[in-house]
């Protein structure tokens, strides 16, 4: 069952992390590369504070960006912000994010996402909290996979195999982290089925595309090769 107090009592934590990470970092570290292809620090945290934006959009029952154009140029526009800019700008969108939510509101209702996905609203602190908590680690500051609260992690392994779960692409997968936990994904694809076991960071690593999967074992054939999110 979702709690959306929970999340949003995560995310505030998350978020103090993040803030806390940026704050530690100068202008010169924000126009290094990050970890996402063709992405710096810079566009990775201008990314975060328009996705929180953008979320209150949804959370208002507005679409949650005018079009892909706009949701480009925006991070492009503020990805080369000096470091107060950017500091300033997080703060102040997850501000205003938290507003949003703490207004009066059905939090069983169906709310629209991107790219015709529609959602629970209550699980939009949560889809916040996966923004901050992985785009932290793809600042590449020290806060990695590994550092990721246990509750969060598992959840958001559930969270990306349900995303996969009857794809066409992927076989019929099980996915087990040794302490007993199992996930269930893909299904599509004419083959397997297969058991992917490891670490939970490391099965979460390859389900969000953020590691290749070279640290764990699979049983009933080849990893299967997941299409991007």
């Amino acid at each position: 069952m979702i709690d959306h107090v929970h999340d949003l009592d995560a995310l505030r934590e998350a978020t103090e992390r993040l803030l806390s990470a940026t704050e530690k970092l100068d202008d010169s570290a924000l126009s290094r590369p990050s970890r996402l292809p063709g992405w710096s620090r810079g566009h990775v945290l201008a990314h975060l504070s328009r996705n929180a934006d953008a979320l209150v959009n949804v959370l208002q029952g507005r679409p949650m960006y005018a079009d892909s154009e706009t949701r480009d140029r925006d991070i492009e526009r503020d990805a080369p912000r000096p470091q107060a800019g950017q500091l300033a700008d997080l703060v102040a969108s997850a501000a205003r994010f938290v507003a949003a939510a703490a207004a009066p509101a059905d939090w069983s209702r169906t709310v629209a996402m991107r790219n015709g996905v529609t959602d629970s609203a209550s699980r939009i602190p949560f889809r916040r909290r996966i923004e901050v908590e992985l785009h932290h680690v793809d600042l590449g500051v020290g806060y990695e996979l590994e550092d990721l609260p246990d509750e969060f992690t598992a959840r958001e392994i559930g969270f990306l195999a349900e995303r996969f779960a009857g794809h066409s692409a992927v076989v019929p997968t099980d996915v087990a982290d040794g302490t007993g936990r199992t996930w269930t994904t893909g299904g599509g694809a004419q083959s397997g089925p297969v058991v992917v076991r490891g670490t939970a960071p490391e099965l979460l690593g390859w389900l969000s595309g953020r590691r290749d999967g070279s640290a764990l074992t699979v049983e009933g054939g080849a990893l299967p090769a997941l299409p991007p999110l």
